[in-house]
């Protein structure tokens, strides 16, 4: 076991450093400048999103299926990323991881668009779809559409069950004496309860669960840039600095090459927004809209507030407190950042972020759910979205439990392994996408 973990650790290592890196980069600069800079129209987009849409029996409207992108997407990436990619990259990494986002958006656009256009209404009225049928239906690659959605299922079962489950158990057993079989156990059963509902209550909990955690995090990050506000502009300085710039950063840390921020940087902002991965797509097929146009740009502002808010907001944080209190992060490990940060609340700040941690972890468990059926659904059936279901809620169990870097891994092989197939139909229908 020990080998495999380290043959995988090795092709993800690989895989991430520089060939995912490339393609994704590449894909997103691509449409960038192929939809004429469509960024632009991010307000046009969260009006759109917003906006009542007649949905029909067991459809979902456009604001529920960006809420279950959005579940899915603003995870413990945005908090425990970026304090590892400042850690690691330094604060240019994330000025970068800004870029990625930014560009991005012209990807996820496209993904989104195509989904949308190819999707399938059932008989009961709900809307399915995602890049496996456009690979299958419109490329006529059914073997492409088979890997792809192999793979949904591995990372769905990995990083979107096991991997937050483990992270969620972690938060709570911090400050509650309880054992982490009890916590695996009762988040089996609320996420079983929900998966069950389908994909009308899965959108349906997280339209309520998105807004409460967002607000509930963003506040206390907020306060920490209000308390250190004096300090955000050397924050900022630090930032586009550390993006062009090897110098050291404030109070004695280390600083970083251009090259390790760019990396850093990067890598964190694509793997927290998952443009260009083939999962935000999903969602936008099964939404109600007249237009795959406007799916698009409601589909795109997830990526907007996934890493241009609330990443950037995070980084801003953490940065203006580093720059008062640079001592306080000297010997803290690179997860941890934001607890310091989240340290200088007047009452209970680290048990607060450690509650937003729980609550962005489960709200990745309930958006990945729906990735995951999707992906089950297409390979096997009515009857195998019921396996899966009954496998999911196994898994988050077990990651409660269990050690976790084989996981970490495997999720890490199975994302790169979904983008792969994902940039390939992306190219290949570069000409259908339209705005």
């Amino acid at each position: 076991m020990e080998q495999i973990n380290q043959l995988i650790e090795t092709l993800c290592d690989f895989l991430w450093n520089f060939p995912m890196l490339v393609l994704l980069l590449g894909i997103h600069l691509y449409f960038t400048f192929k939809l004429g800079f469509i960024q632009k129209k991010i307000p046009q987009g969260i009006r759109f999103s917003f906006a009542k849409n007649g949905a029909k029996k067991g459809g979902v409207s456009a604001y529920e299926a960006l809420a279950t992108a959005l579940a899915a997407t603003i995870g413990t990436g945005n908090i425990i990323g970026i304090s590892t990619a400042i850690a690691i990259g330094g604060p240019g990494a994330l000025f970068w991881c800004w870029i990625s986002g930014l560009l991005g958006m012209g990807t996820c656009y496209a993904e989104c668009y195509l989904s949308a256009k190819y999707r399938i209404r059932k008989k009961d009225g709900t809307l399915y779809g995602g890049p496996m049928y456009v690979m299958e239906r419109v490329l006529h690659k059914k073997w492409l559409a088979v890997i792809f959605a192999f793979f949904g299922v591995v990372a769905a079962l990995s990083v979107g069950s096991s991997v937050q489950s483990h992270s969620l158990a972690a938060a709570v057993t911090e400050h509650i004496n309880i054992s982490p079989h009890l916590v695996g156990i009762a988040a089996a059963m609320l996420a079983g309860s929900i998966l069950i509902g389908g994909a009308k209550k899965t959108a349906k909990v997280c339209t309520y669960l998105v807004p409460v955690m967002s607000v509930i995090y963003l506040g206390g990050c907020l306060y920490v840039i209000g308390k250190n506000l004096p300090y955000v502009p050397a924050a900022l300085y630090a930032v586009v600095k550390g993006a062009f710039s090897g110098k050291s950063f404030i109070g004695g840390f280390a600083g970083t090459a251009v090259m390790t921020a760019i990396r850093v940087g990067m890598a964190k902002g694509l793997f927290t927004n998952e443009a260009g991965m083939g999962s935000m797509p999903m969602t936008a097929a099964a939404a109600e809209t007249d237009s795959p146009t406007k799916q698009g740009l409601v589909s795109m502002t997830g990526i907007f507030w996934d890493t241009i808010v609330m990443c950037a907001i995070t980084g801003l944080a953490i940065l203006s407190d580093m720059v008062k209190n640079p001592a306080a992060y000297q010997h803290a490990s690179q997860d941890t950042y934001c607890f310091v940060a989240f340290s200088g609340l007047p009452f209970a700040g680290e048990k607060l972020l450690s509650l937003c941690l729980v609550l962005f972890a489960f709200a990745t468990i309930i958006g990945w759910s729906f990735y995951g059926e999707c992906s089950a659904n297409y390979l096997w059936g009515e009857k195998g979205k019921k396996v899966f279901e009954v496998a999911y809620m196994v898994f988050v169990y077990l990651g409660a439990v269990l050690s976790l870097e084989l996981v970490w891994n495997l999720s890490d092989l199975a994302n790169a392994c979904m983008a792969i197939p994902n940039i390939i139909c992306l190219w290949l229908l570069r000409k259908e996408v339209k705005v």
